[in-house]
């Protein structure tokens, strides 16, 4: 128990009515016009870069400790380069051919924002047990669409202006619809768009795990899991609409929803598809199991600390959004439980106003800190990647993955988006 703060293969044809027999129209940020010809220029940019990772490196196992970062960034652009190909040759074949390219568009522009982070967790697990394997870090990339169904449906839920450091799909659909001047609302039309955009990032997601090249039974082993992370994932979004900060939940049941929303799907659940593919032993999968747990909480951590104090310029979103959304997050309840008297009654006036404004966010900020929130916070992230470490001792799991699996625990807790 948490201790509570002490003091201190299915068709896109239902997306074919969007803007079948509309001019096509770039919204990417330099507004360059995509035409057939661009579209299949895409595909073989795509191609080239990931022929040309190949070339250089290849999907290699991690180096020594001082290059795991450029390891990283190398297996980041091999992996986009393979979701990119995947996806652009889809939306020429589908998305282009039904009119509704602009789909294509916006969804191009979004992956190429990604840190792939639970890519590279999948890439690692499956390097505990087997050698470096293009078809698996192809299967990698199925991660990545599927992350991009949970966002962009999770910013129609949220009514998120911004992601990534751009507008949502929702508001760019919004925009499109307008300066087409379509009959309806502009606001549902985006709206509708993006959560059908998201319907085929998850059906596309499976496909691209499917058709990775690995042998049958390699992606029988990884199927139970896959399954489970994705209802996981929808089960802790239905947890966290209903999780609001006015009901004031026990911090237990707001660290629950971390654990199922964001926690197994980031960490744990694909480092053990990764493993499962590769046919580690139940010793492995126990402890990156374990270690995915700690991490993915961690994440989740540190991601609620963002949600109030990050800064948009880096993460991408609104100053101070999980307080306009009256989110309960740990920060947010761990403080008021560390609030004294006059402090609760000031958390429960804002908590309560009906429209928080520039200022009313930044008292809520230094509220929170005055209360020592913050710290408690970062003690329980350092408690986890205490754990996460010890699970991997106890999983014999060393080496270079070793080694690199301490690495992500800190690229996951020691970041600033």
């Amino acid at each position: 128990m948490t201790r509570q703060p002490a003091r201190v293969r299915t068709t896109p044809s239902a997306v074919c009515f969007l803007v079948k027999g509309v001019p096509r129209v770039n919204l990417s940020r330099s507004s360059r016009r995509r035409t057939d010809v661009g579209a299949k220029a895409s595909v073989e940019a795509a191609g080239a870069s990931r022929r040309a990772y190949r070339a250089e490196a290849g999907p290699q196992a991690p180096p020594d400790v001082a290059q795991l970062e450029a390891w990283r960034t190398g297996l980041r652009r091999a992996v986009l380069a393979a979701v990119t190909e995947f996806v652009s040759d889809r939306c020429a074949e589908e998305l282009g051919a039904s009119g509704v390219d602009v789909a294509g568009e916006i969804l191009l522009e979004f992956l190429d924002g990604g840190k792939c982070l639970r890519s590279t967790f999948m890439y690692l697990g499956w390097l505990c047990g087997a050698p470096p394997s293009e078809a698996a870090l192809s299967a990698t990339g199925s991660l990545e669409l599927l992350h991009a169904f949970a966002l962009l449906q999770d910013d129609v839920m949220d009514d998120s202006a911004s992601r990534r450091g751009r507008p949502a799909a929702h508001v760019q659909f919004a925009d499109w619809h307008r300066s087409h001047a379509l009959s309806g609302s502009s606001r549902r039309f985006g709206k509708a768009a993006a959560v059908l955009l998201g319907d085929l990032c998850l059906i596309w997601a499976e496909q691209m795990l499917r058709d990775c090249g690995l042998a049958a039974d390699q992606l029988q082993r990884a199927w139970p899991r896959y399954d489970a992370m994705r209802s996981e994932l929808a089960v802790g979004q239905f947890a966290d609409l209903a999780n609001d900060l006015r009901d004031l939940p026990p911090m237990e049941s707001v660290l629950a929803v971390a654990r199922r929303k964001s926690g197994n799907y980031t960490v744990r659940r694909p480092l053990e598809i990764g493993a499962a593919m590769a046919g580690c032993d139940a010793r492995v999968l126990a402890g990156l199991g374990d270690y995915g747990c700690a991490v993915g909480e961690a994440f989740q951590l540190r991601d609620d600390i963002l949600g109030v104090f990050g800064a948009p310029t880096v993460t991408g979103k609104p100053s101070g959004g999980d307080l306009l959304e009256r989110k309960a997050t740990s920060v947010v309840v761990a403080a008021h439980q560390l609030a004294d008297a006059a402090a609760r009654r000031q958390f429960r006036d804002l908590m309560h106003t009906d429209r928080l404004d520039a200022a009313a966010v930044e008292r809520w900020r230094t509220l929170i800190l005055s209360t020592g929130a913050v710290q408690w916070i970062e003690q329980l992230i350092a408690e986890r990647v205490a754990a996460a470490r010890k699970a991997l001792d106890r999983s014999g799991i060393g080496g270079a993955i070793g080694d690199a699996l301490v690495d992500m625990a800190g690229v996951c807790t020691r970041r600033a988006a």
